[in-house]
């Protein structure tokens, strides 16, 4: 199965490259990003040690397809998208929060709340929710960016600012680009039978000092979406959602006694369990965007991306 999952390019004016859990990032020139998708697969912020076919590819098309249908509402870092696998834009600093962002109670907020918790980074969580109700308005609930290795952590609006993480006129922007793409999001998933239940969205500056999204946007690494036929059948039952997401990775991984913990290994991910992630990959895909899913060629990624992104640098 050709998959990528290590890039080392040279491309002209290149100054350095930073290698993400999934995506790595070419700087060229200080002016440009090039940011490969790879089809490396984390769960529980580690990388599992086999490529998903296909998962860069969908990842990268999914997210400059949400980029075009959000960028009336907030500027983002792109301008090309010269290969399948590749996205390239302005180089940006990026804040140091990632924006999540919850219109549900599901996952984390969920794991919070049957704790005992009712508050979540700083916001309250109403009494008599049960998992997976909808909350009364979406819920802002920032993390902070960790370094490769380490866990992001829950952080408040309030700590942001007395931390000086993100200046107050910054932050403000934030929390509303935020809100208005959730509120993009959700209208785009609904149109195609879904709910947006939660997501997260990172921002950065250009040189310029223009505030703008950058990275990836409503793909299933970054968000949970629900099917939305059932949601309320299967709520009022009290039954686990039907899905879009990851999450289907993380719940093998917990059957297989792995959560990510200290001293415990990823379990063997046989070629055939491998191929079943690929198509739940590519019916992530289809349902999210509504287009049947073409397979790019993989007989040389290497070969391919880097001749395209050769072309588009020229």
């Amino acid at each position: 199965m050709n998959t990528i999952t290590d890039t080392n390019f040279n491309f002209p004016n290149q100054k350095n490259v930073y290698k993400g859990k999934v995506r790595e990032v070419y700087n060229i020139n200080d002016e440009q990003l090039v940011m490969i998708a790879t089809d490396r697969l984390s769960a529980f912020d580690v990388v599992m040690p086999k490529g998903i076919p296909y998962k860069g590819q969908i990842l990268n098309q999914i997210a400059t397809k949400m980029m075009a249908a959000t960028q009336d509402l907030v500027p983002n870092w792109l301008t090309a998208t010269p290969d399948p696998n590749v996205a390239v834009g302005h180089l940006c600093e990026p804040f140091k929060v990632e924006m999540v962002i919850r219109g549900y109670m599901s996952g984390h907020a969920a794991r919070e709340y049957k704790a005992g918790k009712r508050m979540l980074c700083g916001v309250s969580m109403p009494e008599g929710l049960k998992e997976n109700d909808k909350f009364p308005k979406p819920m802002i609930t920032p993390a902070t960016k960790a370094e490769m290795g380490n866990h992001d952590e829950d952080i408040s609006r309030e700590d942001i600012l007395k931390r000086g993480i993100v200046s107050e006129e910054d932050y403000l922007v934030l929390e509303d680009y935020t809100r208005k793409l959730f509120q993009r999001g959700s209208e785009i998933a609904a149109s195609q039978g879904l709910i947006l239940v939660d997501t997260k969205y990172e921002f950065g500056k250009t040189k310029d000092g223009k505030i703008v999204l950058i990275d990836e946007i409503h793909t299933p690494d970054s968000s949970r979406y629900f099917y939305a036929e059932g949601y309320q059948e299967r709520l009022d039952k009290g039954e686990p959602q039907k899905q879009l997401s990851k999450e289907f990775v993380r719940q093998w991984l917990i059957a297989n006694n792995f959560q990510g913990l200290k001293g415990q290994i990823v379990p063997f991910m046989s070629d055939e369990y491998i191929e079943t992630v690929s198509e739940r990959y590519i019916e992530l895909y289809e349902n999210i965007t509504g287009e049947t899913f073409v397979k790019a060629d993989v007989s040389n990624i290497q070969s391919r991306i880097e001749a395209n992104v050769l072309a588009y640098l020229k």
